[in-house]
């Protein structure tokens, strides 16, 4: 059968591979309603696809799922590397009118998860004083009772753990008091609950 004329048997076998498909896009990204659009796309490409030159067709659409997968998950860690570090900074700095406020924060409790996926408690803590309020590796190193070469090496390791893969699934409640935490003291200047949250998270 030619690609773009989809028989029953073709939705059949499509329906009959989902929970599969789903089961694929879901153990690479973690998030149901990303899995749940990887499959939806990886059913257009089905429509799209000369199925004639297609022997097994769950054995393909799991493939094509799984690249689709890596292609979103590649993405967002992108998009990630790009603002984690630099844009919370820019958040502290930045300084919007009211219209921005709720599309900020919505962007900060983003940054918020990776930081919470990817880094050890503190790492996120010698990181998030670092790279947004630009503390000194001195005041770092007391404030997480380290040496100050233990805190450079710390801010060092966690630069390279923001742009790698999740390592722990994050409670949306932490993830919650993490951003109104920051942004308090983003929005205030007053850093001592900051910190103090920071070291005992």
């Amino acid at each position: 059968m030619s690609a773009g004329t989809v028989s029953v048997e073709q939705v059949a076998s499509f329906q009959t591979a989902r929970p599969r498909l789903f089961a694929v896009a879901y153990g690479v990204l973690g998030d149901a309603a990303e899995a749940d659009d990887v499959v939806q796309d990886a059913w257009t490409r089905w429509q799209g696809t000369n199925r004639d030159m297609v022997r097994d067709a769950t054995a393909f659409l799991a493939t094509t799922t799984r690249r689709l997968a890596f292609n979103v998950a590649d993405s967002a860690r992108a998009r990630h590397e790009t603002y984690v570090g630099p844009w919370l900074s820019e958040w502290v700095d930045g300084g919007a009118g009211p219209e921005r406020v709720p599309e900020r924060r919505e962007e900060l409790e983003d940054a918020v998860l990776v930081l919470l996926e990817r880094l050890a408690p503190t790492e996120r803590a010698a990181y998030v004083l670092r790279e947004a309020f630009d503390y000194p590796y001195r005041q770092i190193s007391r404030v997480l009772a380290l040496s100050e070469e233990n805190a450079r090496q710390v801010v060092t390791r966690a630069r390279v753990r923001i742009r790698g893969p999740r390592r722990r699934p994050v409670d949306p409640d932490e993830q919650r008091r993490f951003a109104e935490t920051f942004a308090v003291a983003a929005e205030t200047g007053d850093l001592a609950a900051l910190e103090e949250f920071l070291v005992a998270a």
